[in-house]
């Protein structure tokens, strides 16, 4: 899955072209490496999402393609920032 779409779909980023922009403006990075919004997405990924000052850092544990308000946690495993 596309990496801007995972994004949206876990609901980590409200729009799909927000996070595309976010990916494009090297804001979001992949097991350590900035990535564009076509990475492919793999389950154990380490993703880190800047937001400002913030710094978001996830696990994926899941690939939905579709995920409500209340599934769309479960698709990712919060960490601490190293």
């Amino acid at each position: 899955m596309r990496l801007d779409k995972y994004l949206k779909v876990s609901r980590l980023i409200k729009r799909r072209t927000v996070a595309s922009e976010a990916c494009a403006a090297g804001r979001v990075s992949a097991n350590g490496k900035p990535v564009k919004a076509s990475y492919d997405v793999k389950v154990g990924d380490r993703l880190e999402i800047r937001f400002g000052e913030r710094i978001l850092c996830v696990k994926v544990v899941s690939l939905l393609e579709h995920a409500g308000k209340n599934d769309a946690p479960a698709m990712y495993q919060e960490e601490t920032a190293q």
